[in-house]
């Protein structure tokens, strides 16, 4: 199973304070001299954290692959394809979030872009929620792959085994246990369909070194893209120890 790295998060430190540093573009020779097999950032249309800047830098002076999360906004897809990543993934947006809430919502106009970004030779990845459904139409609209949401996964697991709930973070959630079960399965039965339908199937969002060891046992899975969780105990452990140790898990 391959290891991406999101490092969204490097950069949201530096807009904490307004300046220039630390540099995102540091990380990606951190992480491909640690082992992992690609780079994952997300081109916000906020900004909030990745800037233009950064992803051409980080595309121009990249020695691995590089992996863009992007809206289907029309300026920032063009963008992007003028750098040539390795691979684009399409994912929701709401200005108002904290992070990325669900599964991308696939619409007609949804497989022009895909076209569009196939044409010029970059792979296309669909963010989703584990839904047949989407993943049906994921297929139909010609992606390379998808990427299952486990956001929700990731939250039970939170309020299962640890104190989430006793803090101002509380995820409210009734029948955490129940849920949890069906969420997992929600997830294996839809990395078997998207495989059976020839898509490759990656996972991301809310992993972290407790739950991982859930999702490396579905072995549709190839690849997962892990950020908030790694940049986290970076701060304790640096950069380089902590994608290793995420590495160890899921090798």
């Amino acid at each position: 199973m391959k290891l991406g790295v999101n490092i969204d998060h490097i950069a949201t430190l530096r807009e904490a304070r307004k300046i220039n540093a630390p540099d995102p573009l540091e990380a990606i020779f951190i992480v491909k001299n640690a082992g992992a097999n690609q780079i994952t950032i997300h081109l916000r249309e906020d900004r909030r954290h990745i800037h233009d800047d950064d992803v051409r830098k980080i595309i121009e002076s990249h020695q691995i692959k590089v992996n863009v999360e992007s809206s289907t906004n029309k300026d920032i897809i063009d963008y992007l394809i003028k750098l040539k990543p390795h691979s684009i993934t399409l994912v929701p947006e709401n200005r108002m979030e904290v992070t990325t809430e669900g599964g991308l919502k696939i619409q007609n106009h949804t497989k022009e872009i895909i076209n569009k970004i196939k044409d010029n030779g970059i792979k296309v990845s669909l963010f989703l929620d584990p839904s047949n459904d989407d993943i049906q139409k994921a297929k139909e609209f010609n992606a390379d792959a998808i990427e299952l949401h486990t956001g929700l996964f990731a939250n039970l697991h939170l309020i299962l085994n640890t104190n989430i709930n006793q803090t101002h973070n509380k995820i409210n959630i009734e029948n955490p246990l129940q849920k949890y079960t069906a969420s997992l399965e929600k997830l294996k039965d839809s990395a078997k369909f998207a495989k059976k339908l020839g898509l490759k199937v990656y996972a991301g969002h809310g992993l972290n070194y407790q739950n991982v060891s859930e999702i490396i046992k579905i072995d549709e899975i190839s690849e997962l893209n892990i950020g908030h969780s790694i940049i986290a105990r970076a701060v304790f452990c640096g950069l380089e120890n902590a994608i290793k140790e995420m590495l160890n898990l899921i090798k």
